[in-house]
């Protein structure tokens, strides 16, 4: 694996884990840490699901306006310059995976970290895990493509009070309003993302990569559309190797082992 310096990431047991790593400053998303996530998502080989999570007390505080001084991030230029060669196509990748993704939120994941946590397909958050649009608050709008996800998620009310209210949303609240997958203990965080990211990556990868796509397409197609997309999924994971042994394991009464081919 590649030596990186803003994260850590590994691939064992099917599972890849990109875990972000400068703890010192909440793991504050800054241009290299965003350009270090692009190139681990380039070496997903072998992994059939993916987990993001932050080291320490933080999942992710934001973007960092304090990056290294030859490539700043502040000022309108600026951001707009950092969203569309960094943080823009490290969200459209992330939407384009074809593997299972589950965020596991550890304390805050606020502006862009707040939209890393709910690209993926489960977030599971422990209960000091909250959520927040804090761009309100230094008179910035929202991006990472939050304006986008959140009312989906939440509804415009909802989006609208945590846009222009900056205020945090917990872990519970979040579970509540249907923003996230699931709240736990804080001691459970780990267990219960193992044990979610075992189940997916002994899953049907291909179809898991089809119906992504899929759920993708259809927040912003017409039913048609959807159909359309949902046969071509079809033909493609009805094709697959875990589509032959899953018919082959329903004839006969048991359980199928998917091998994610």
């Amino acid at each position: 694996m590649a030596d990186y310096q803003t994260i850590r990431f590994e691939v064992a047991d099917n599972v890849a884990r990109l875990t972000l790593n400068r703890p010192e400053r909440l793991n504050a998303c800054s241009l290299d840490m965003a350009d270090e996530m692009m190139d681990a998502l380039d070496r997903l080989d072998g992994a059939r699901v993916l987990v993001l999570t932050g080291e320490g007390r933080a999942f992710c505080s934001g973007a960092d306006l304090a990056a290294r001084g030859d490539r700043p991030v502040n000022g309108g230029q600026g951001s707009y310059a950092a969203l569309v060669t960094r943080y823009n196509p490290l969200m459209m990748k992330l939407a384009r995976l074809d593997i299972p993704v589950i965020s596991a939120v550890n304390g805050p994941a606020a502006g862009v970290g707040c939209s890393i946590a709910l690209a993926a397909d489960f977030v599971i958050a422990g209960e000091s895990g909250y959520f927040l649009q804090a761009f309100v608050n230094v008179g910035l709008v929202p991006d990472g493509g939050a304006s986008w996800m959140l009312p989906r998620l939440v509804g415009k009310a909802r989006a609208t009070q945590m846009m222009m209210l900056g205020e945090k949303i917990g872990a519970a609240q979040a579970q509540d309003w249907g923003m996230i997958y699931k709240a736990v203990a804080d001691d459970q965080l780990s267990g219960e993302v193992d044990a979610l990211a075992q189940r997916l990556a002994s899953g049907p990868t291909v179809a898991y990569g089809a119906m992504r796509r899929n759920l993708l397409t259809a927040l912003d197609a017409s039913f048609a559309e959807a159909l359309n997309a949902e046969a071509e999924g079809q033909r493609l994971a009805g094709s697959s190797a875990d589509a032959a042994e899953g018919g082959m394991a329903f004839l006969a009464k048991r359980k199928p082992a998917f091998k994610g081919q």
